[in-house]
Parts: structure tokens; sequence; C-alpha cells
């Protein structure tokens, strides 16, 4: 690689050939040797739905950055690379390119045909990612990368699928979950996000069947979706509407009389409320109530059938109209409530698709919100709507499909989260074996610090979250704990297949297979459950037994796992033939990413696991063992805080599950980023920035230390996001477009240029409706390149410096006092910036870096040796200089590699070049490895504690703030730069003895010709005055004494003037008399001042004469 730099800073043309240097030379991989020390990040693998977003630079930036820095450390340090399959994403991308291109759904074409095009299109996005991440710097092993469904992931996924479901804690249930009707599958409740949409409240009436005398004929009851209620099975009452409202009134009093000031009238409102109510509804909910104990039923219109009155502690008979519709398959509550009354039973009124089904009668076929419309018409014409209320309301939405999800009863598969009787073995079969009370409450002990210790006594680590413990810690522990079944399968044709054969078997069939079936089904490598009507799993060996028994049911669910995916072809074609099909779902993405740790790393066998040709083998070699137990567990997870439960719970649970022992002990959460409104970036939106759009513009290098410097703790980072107007002329400078401020366009992610009104596609989705495209970008990263320009000029301009004199090994009394400075600054730098990186700060760590090499190193070091550096200058002063020169710039290389690599890489080869040995007192120490042509692989800048001189420290802040007052004189004055002024000092003791030591440093630094110091040194008429403590310095000649007279005459007249008035002012009877004590004060302090300023003008007159 040439070392020859450029006469300018152009990072679209150096940091592709460091990239390609890096990789040439694997610089990046990680082998298992006999370090002892390991750091491993896994990366928060990204989705191949497409190209990488701001997000994930944040992500990707703050991951690098720890692992060039351990690296850098000796450690033995891996990132290791992939991208994840993205189940849901992927397959609606696809098919919605499918249906643009083609006109075609996914099942005009089949499960494999899609399969296959969704293979072909990740493997393009992969690639593009892939190129996304070399162009930010990412020092991944890109040998290792792995993919979630590639043949290492799948067995691992396939092995897991297997032991859970063989120890009963994976198993298939009808439960309620989150359904999204566009993609027409299950979604997790992480997947979910809130946003307000106007609605309605109905009030509709239930009549009640043959009501009775005193009776009400009707139940009114409320409710946002009223489609629903063609799946009603109850209506529900409190049992005891009359205690609860005392109950609730007494509450409400205590409120009233304990109570602030500012919040008494909304209690007694809220009591006023709650009084009426106890007038007005409470008699009719007590009558509803005794009907329920009767076995009272209602009509439910619409439908045709009865449905009974219960009661239950869900109803609030100070709330609402005091009783709820109950629809146990479309909402969480109702669900709960038909949990405690199992003879209501529950009807699922929906399709897949969101449409009626055949329970809605008239209204099946219908959408749900077409159906919404039909059926208030219906019910007001018959006399049912009581009342209609607008009201906003808070509705969860698929983070997937961007719409509203439904509450859904179906068939799913779950992870059992809960307490488990006997426990849970967690790592069978391997030296970190134990037992724990459940899968949640082990991940719960898994950051509290309460696992048990491993058998040889020694503590399990505990896993931490930074920059902020308890708060992250809360969010983990808060999912964890309600320690609620994982549902795990999703509807689609993308992702690991779900590998259980299952069917429903006449029990006498089954008993007739036994001989058949028996010993295949108990064998180790086959997992079956036989399931009986009312939901009890038996193995089976106590099936074949129950079934020959007096309480055998007539039929059963056979459910059978092979632990090897082969046997599905060999075994398939048996279990087919006696009625059973493999299961047609999909794991949960999250399923197989849960196991990214280890399954990456060859789990369950490394030394079988199938890599890709060219690939590092993940088995263990001749003195080298494998990745699995080298590499594992791993050191830090680096995410946002939205994936704690997604990925790092997940992940902590199937760690400790399958190896025993935590997938990672450290949990780095960084912010996230919006846009300058404060809302999250989106592709969809518009307002994202694509990396590589920053990176075209202003260099990878900037894009990172901005981001580096955004990071500054829990907070949410706003960056600015500008769209580049494709509409100015030739000629013209580029203009930018605010978003923030900028008017939409006519579709979403467009804007409108303000200029001309015409609008721009921000999402380059509208080139058919002949909307012109634009790029978004943010002037934030100026700084950034403003940055690199500094480094880039700074170390040229030492490099023309840099003689190439060998090095010698220097003692401290060589050292001139500005080289012992700089050296002292570095040590502190570089501690600082450890320190920082060690606590999860790189704000506060690309700070002290950036303040040591602008403030310190540039400002003031490389003009202090200029004079040492020249032509001419004493040769051993000059070698010195020179020498220190090239080792403080080695070691600031170092210090700003993990957040500037490129650019450093880059300068690191020429520094070698010119200087091939650097150190101080001796030559530095290399890598672990004994190379360091690479920065990337050089050692991480240790400097010497001897180096620390707080005195030296002293004399040069000393120096610094004399320099820096005679330059304000000078530019005040506006004595030219190349004259160099006579200075007197007039100094004693420890500051003459400052001044002394420093006077031709001082000199130089202040551009003055001679430098004279004594106790007793005069001012002259025409000196300009500088006051540093009690020290002075006369700067000879720079006054102009007529011109000076005449200012100072001025100021003299305007403070007497100004006197004159506060003390007209003062003397005036009548204000001394009315006004407050404290403005008299005031204003007399005000006139001493005056005064004194007056007195110390007077005395410079006439010092002029």
């Amino acid at each position: 690689m040439s070392t020859e730099l450029p006469l300018k800073y152009e990072p679209q043309i150096l940091e592709p050939r460091v990239t390609e240097r890096w990789l040439s030379s694997k610089a990046f991989a990680a082998t298992p040797d006999d370090r002892d020390e390991r750091y491993v990040v896994m990366m928060p693998l990204p989705n191949v739905t497409g190209a990488l977003h701001m997000g994930h630079a944040m992500d990707n930036v703050m991951q690098d950055l720890l692992i060039r820095w351990h690296r850098m450390q000796g450690h033995n340090a891996l990132w290791q690379a992939g991208t994840d399959h993205a189940g849901i994403a992927t397959q609606a991308v696809v098919e919605k390119r499918l249906k643009e291109i083609e006109g075609k759904t996914r099942h005009d074409i089949g499960r494999e045909a899609l399969v296959a095009r969704i293979h072909d299109w990740a493997a393009t996005s992969q690639k593009r990612i892939v190129g996304q991440q070399q162009a930010m710097g990412c020092s991944c092993d890109w040998d290792r990368a792995r993919f979630t469904m590639d043949d290492v992931c799948a067995r691992a996924v396939r092995q897991t699928f297997f032991a859970m479901f063989r120890d009963g804690l994976i198993f298939r249930g009808n439960r309620l979950v989150n359904w999204d009707c566009a993609l027409q599958t299950a979604v997790a409740d992480d997947e979910l996000y809130k946003e307000t949409v106007q609605g309605k409240f109905h009030y509709l009436r239930y009549p009640v069947a043959t009501p009775q005398a005193g009776e009400p004929t009707h139940v009114l009851v409320a409710t946002t979706r009223p489609e629903t209620m063609l799946g009603d099975t109850a209506v529900a009452v409190h049992p005891d509407p009359a205690g609860a409202m005392q109950k609730a009134i007494a509450e409400q009093r205590q409120k009233v009389a304990e109570a602030p000031a500012k919040e008494k009238a909304a209690a007694e409102a809220e009591l006023e409320r709650l009084l009426q109510r106890e007038q007005q509804v409470l008699p009719t909910l007590v009558q509803i109530a005794a009907m329920a104990r009767a076995g009272r039923k209602v009509q439910l219109p619409l439908a045709g059938r009865t449905i009974p009155i219960l009661t239950d502690e869900w109803a609030d008979p100070s709330l609402g109209t005091g009783c709820v519709k109950i629809t146990p398959a479309h909402d969480p509550n109702d669900y709960a409530v038909w949990q405690r009354h199992p003879e209501i039973g529950a009807v699922n009124m929906l399709n897949a698709d969101g449409t009626v089904n055949q329970h809605g009668g008239a209204y099946q076929g219908l959408d749900r919100f077409a159906a919404r419309k039909r059926i208030m018409a219906d019910l007001e014409q018959q006399g049912l709507v009581e009342k209609v209320e607008d009201r906003a309301i808070e509705v969860d939405h698929s983070d997937r499909s961007k719409t509203i999800v439904e509450p859904y009863l179906s068939k799913q598969w779950f992870v059992r989260m809960a307490d488990v009787d006997g426990g849970v073995v967690m790592g069978r079969g391997t030296s970190k074996e134990f037992r724990g009370k459940g899968l949640a409450q082990v991940a719960l002990d898994a950051t509290a610090g309460t696992l048990p210790p491993f058998a040889d006594g020694t503590p399990r680590k505990a896993v931490g979250f930074h920059p902020d413990p308890e708060r992250y810690r809360k969010m983990y522990d808060q999912w964890l704990a309600e320690k609620r079944d994982w549902c795990i399968s999703r509807q689609l044709w993308w992702g690991h297949r779900i590998p259980v054969w299952r069917g429903d078997m006449p029990a006498q069939q089954l008993l007739m297979l036994e001989p058949m079936l028996a010993g295949q089904l108990q064998r180790d490598d086959v997992a079956a459950w036989i399931l009986l009507p009312d939901g009890t799993r038996l193995s089976v060996k106590d099936a074949f037994a129950h079934l020959k028994g007096p309480n055998a049911p007539a039929a059963v669910e056979v459910q059978v796992c092979f632990r090897d995916a082969a046997a599905d072809a060999s075994i398939g074609a048996m279990l087919q033939g006696v009625g059973l099909s493999l299961d047609p779902d999909v794991l949960d993405t999250w399923f197989s990413s849960a196991l990214w740790p280890h399954s990456t790393l060859g789990w369950p066998h490394p030394d079988s696991a199938k890599v890709d040709p060219g690939q590092t083998p993940l088995g263990k070699a001749p003195g080298r063992p494998d990745a699995l137990s080298y590499y594992y567990p791993g050191s830090c997870l680096v995410t946002g805080r939205d994936i704690i439960t997604l990925w790092v719970a997940r992940m902590v649970v199937t760690g400790l599950y399958n190896l025993g022992d935590v997938p990672f002990t450290d949990v780095f959460l960084h912010a996230t980023i919006l846009d300058g409104k404060g809302e999250r970036m989106s592709k969809s939106k518009g307002n994202g920035i694509d990396p590589l759009d920053i990176i075209a513009r202003y260099g990878a290098d900037a894009l990172r230390y901005v981001v580096c410097e955004l990071q500054t703790g829990t907070q949410d980072i706003r960056l600015p996001v500008a769209a580049v107007s494709p509409f100015t002329k030739p000629g013209e400078p580029e203009r930018l477009v605010d978003l923030a401020t900028a008017k939409p366009g006519p579709y979403l992610g467009t804007f409108l240029d303000p200029e001309t009104k015409q609008p721009m596609d921000l999402i380059g989705q509208y080139g058919k409706e002949g909307i012109t495209p634009a790029k978004a970008t943010s002037e934030r990263f100026v700084v950034g390149a403003n940055f690199c320009n500094k480094l880039f000029n700074a170390a040229r301009f030492a490099f023309l410096n840099l003689t190439g004199k060998p090095f010698q090994a220097l003692q401290p009394q060589q050292l001139a006092l500005e080289d012992r400075w700089i050296l002292s600054r570095l040590q502190a730098a570089i501690t600082a910036v450890h320190g920082h990186l060690a606590g999860y700060n790189p704000s506060a760590a690309i700070g002290a870096a950036r303040d040591f090499f602008w403030n310190e190193l540039c400002d003031w070091y490389l003009e202090m040796i200029k004079p040492r550096c020249r032509e001419g200058a004493q040769p051993e002063a000059r070698a010195v200089a020179e020498q220190v020169l090239a080792a403080v710039l080695d070691q600031t290389l170092r210090l700003l590699h993990p957040f500037v690599p490129f650019l450093t890489e880059t300068l690191w080869s020429k520094l070698r070049e010119l200087a091939p040995v650097r150190g101080v007192q001796a030559p530095f120490a290399g890598n672990a490895l004994g190379d360091d042509e690479l920065l990337v692989q050089a050692a991480w800048p240790t400097g010497d504690p001897a180096w620390r001189a707080s005195d030296v420290e002293q004399q040069i802040a000393a120096v610094q703030q004399w320099c820096v007052a005679i330059r304000e004189t000078r530019a005040r004055y506006q004595v030219p730069p190349k004259d160099r002024l006579t200075a007197r000092f007039q100094a004693s003791g420890a500051d003459a003895a400052v001044l002394q030591a420093a006077a031709p440093l001082l000199a130089h630094m202040s551009g003055l010709g001679e430098v004279q110091i004594a106790a007793d040194a005069q001012r002259t008429k025409d000196s300009a005055t500088v006051v540093l403590g009690a020290s002075k310095a006369f700067l000879l000649g720079v006054v102009d004494l007529a011109k000076e007279q005449a200012k100072l005459q001025k100021e003299a007249d305007k403070l007497r003037a100004q006197i004159a008035g506060i003390e007209k002012k003062l003397g005036n009877e009548g204000f001394v008399a009315k006004a407050p004590p404290a403005v008299i004060e005031k204003e007399r302090q005000s006139l001493a001042a005056l005064q004194a300023q007056l007195v110390g003008i007077e005395q410079s007159l006439r010092e002029l004469g």
C-alpha cells in the first residue's frame, strides 16, 4: 500500500483502499489460541429485508468501537457477523414485490417457489448489508459470518426445539394471540406499538330473554369494537355491585381528604360522579346481579342466540355501564373471564384475513371494519343503540405491517416460561448443568446474581446492563416476571418450519399401530406426546397404557418430533401413511435469533458443524480448541433498549437452557436516533438517512465520529434531517430542505421543495407517479468531517518535520519543558479515554481524545516545537523534538483508532515509514502477535505513568494564560503578528521562576522579541498592561498615547455622567423615603463601583501626562 499522502483529505479515495487492505490481510480474523483474555461481541443480526439505516449505524459503530479497543489490548477478540432471515418482514417484502411485478400471490406460485424467491432476495440483501457494514469499518470476522437459516444455525434451532419439546417446555395450545390480519400471522407483544386513533364508544342494548315484571328489559354494554359482539358468549356484572360501589366511594373520600389544593377540585368532582352513579346506576346493577345468580340470559342482537348473564369482578360498577360484554376469543380481559368461567365457551368470529367468518351470520365475508358500520346501522334500525360517543382510543398496531392487530383465539405453539413442577434441567449433559424453577425464573436469576454456583463452587457470572443498570434491568425483569408463555409459531412459509408431525387419530387405530410405532417413538432421537381431548399430555408408554384402560377416549392427537432433520424424509412417509402431517407453520424469528450467541459457534457439536466453503471451521484443530468452548460465553451484546425483551431476555433463556451459562455478561444499550422533530426514523416516512449517503458525502470516519459523540448516555438523540433538493439548476449551490419544517407531499415519504413547490420522493417508491427522487442528509456530520480534516492536516504537518533521525533512549533531562508537558497530558488522555470506554461512555471518550488532540497537541505543542524543528535549529534539540512528536503522534493515532479507523490507519502507514521505531525512554511494545504493520492490530496505548507531571502542567498552564492574555492585548491594540514586542514582567517568587524557565517558549508563543523579568519592573507610558494574579506584563510601545488619552477621557466622562445620575437619585428625599431598602442599597453599591472605576481611569490619565 502506498504511503504517499494526498494534499487534502479525501475519504472517498482513502477509505476503500484501507478496507481492501484490512480484508485482504484478514485483519479481523479471530482464532482460538492460548490467550486467556477473550472478548466476544455477537452482532445483533440485521434483517435481510433491505439496506441498513442510521439505527444500524449507531449499533455497528458502538460494537466496532468496543471490539477494536479490546483487540488492541491484546484480547482474542471475535465479532461474530451475520444476518437474520426475519420471517415476517422478509416474506412481506417479497410478497409485495410479487404482487407489484407479476400480479400474483404466494398461493399462485406455491410454498417452494416462494421460499426459493425469498432465498434469492436474502442473498442479494445480505451482500448489500455486508457492503454497508464494511464501508462503515465494521471489523467483524467475515469468514465466520452466519445466517439464521444456514446449516449451522438450522441444526441448533432443530436441536433446541427438540429438547424443549422432549422436556415438555414446547406445547401447542389454544390461546389468545396478537393477530396481524394484513400478514395473517401471530405477532409477539414486543412487536406491537400503540397509536392513538379517532374511534367511538358504542352503547348497546342487549334485550333480556323473557324479562319478568320489575326487571330491566335490557342490559346496557359499551364497546369500541361492536363487530366483536358476533363472538360474545356472555355479559358480566359485578357479583356485589353495592359493596364494590361503597368501597370505591370510601376510597375516593379518602383521596379528597388527602388531595393537595391543586387536585382538590378534580377529586371532589370524581366523588360527586360516584355518588350520582350510586343513585342512578347501582339499583339496576343490583337487579342484574340477582338475575345472573338466577341463571338468566340475554338475547345477543343480530346473532339469533342467547348468552348467559354471569357475575365476575372484571365488571366494575363505578365505570362505564357497569356491565361488560364478554368476547373471550377477541379480548384479553374477556379471555381471562372465560378461564374463570369455562362453561361460557369462546367463539372466534374472524377469519385469518380479518373478515367475518361463518359465526357472523349475515355479515360473513365482510371486512371487520365494514362489518362494524353495517352492524351499527342494523342495531340502530332495531332501536338497540343507546348512544355513540367520539373517543380517542389507544390501539395496538403491528410493527410489521403498521396495521391494527386483533386479539385472536387460535392454536399456536408456545414455550412454557412459567415455573415447572420439579424444575427444568438447564445445560443438560454439560459440566454446567443445574436445575432451575423455570425458564423465566433462571433468566431473572441471571441478572439478580442468584444463579447457583458451578459444580466446583465457582460463582456464575451475572448479566449487567449499561449505561443505566437499574433502568434497563427493570425493563428486562418486568417482561420476564410475568412468566407469560412465549408464542413461537408464525403462519408463514419463510422460516424454520416447526418440526412436528401431528394429527388426530382414533384411539383404536393408534393401539393397532402400537407394534409398528412404539419402538420408533421411544428412541432417544424421537420425542412424542399423545394429547387427550382434555389437553392432558402423555408419554407414548403412558398413552398406550391409558388407551387400554376403561377411560380411554375415542380419539387423541399425536405429536412427533425428530432430533435430526434427515428423519423427516426417512420416516415422514410412514407417519403420513398413518395420518400425520408436518405442521405448516414456521418458528418465530426470535426463536432462532435467541440461539445466535451459541448457534453461530457450532452448538451442539462444533466438530461436525457444516460451514460454507472458504469459511473458518468451527471444530477443534491440533493445539486449538473448538470455537464454542473457547468463545462461549461471550462478553457483550450491543443493542437498543427496544430489543431488551426480543433479544436479550430470550438469548439469556436459551443460553442457560442449552449450555447452563449466560451468553454474555454485559449488555450495552445505546440511544435511539430520532429526526429533528423527535420522531423515530423510518424509511417509509422518508425521514431516515442511509448511512452510505453520509459516507459518500462526509466519509465513514466522520459518520463514526459524530455517532460516538452523540452517544452520551440514555437519552434519545435528535438528528436534524434535510433533503438535498433535486431542483437546483446547473451552477447553483446545493440547497438543503429541512424536513422538520417542510410541508408533506402527496404521498407518505414525500415532501415539498419550499422554493419550487415540487414534491420530492425520499423513499424512492414514487417514480411511476412522476415524483423526483431526493436523498436525505444531515449537516450534523460536518463536525466529524472537520475533525478528520484537522487530524489529516496536523499529521501532514508533523510528517513534514520528521526527518528520519534514528531512535535514541531519551532521558528526562533531555526533554524540554513542552515535551514533558505534552507527555503528561497524553498520559492523562490515555487514562481518561480508557476509563470512559470501560464505563460505556463513547461520547466522553471521544471528547477526551479530541480535547487532547485538538486543544493540546495541535493548538499548543505543534506551535511550541516549531523553533526546534526549523532549519538551523540545534541538532540535538531538533532530534528530541522529532522523536517526542513521533511518539505522541503514534499514541494519538492508537488512541483515536477505534473512533476513526480509516484515517488513523492511513496515517499510521506513513508514520511507520518516517519513524520505524517510536518511543521515548524505550521503543513502544508491539501487539500480542508481535506485529503492528496495521494499526488495527497494534497495541492499545498505555503510555507511561511516570510521564504525569503536575508541576510541569502547572508551569505550562501559566505560560498558556500569559500567551492568551498577551495575544488578546495585541489584538485589542491591533499589533501586527510580525511585530516582536518587548515585554517587562513584574513578578517575583514562584511566578518569576516559572517565567524565567519558560521565557524562550513564552517569547515564541506570544510574539515577543525581548523578555525582561524583575520584581520592580516599571511600566512606560506607551505600554499596555496585562495582569495575571499578582504579576503584570508591560508590553512596550503598544499604546498610541494620544489615542489612548482620548479613549480614557471618553470613558471618564461617561462614568462621571453615570455617577452624577445616581448621586442625584440618592439625593432625592422622596426616592429615599419611598424606595425599598434593597433598591437603595443596590444603587449605593453601583455608585461605589463606578467611583472606583473612575479613580482607576483618572490614575491612568495622570500616568499618560
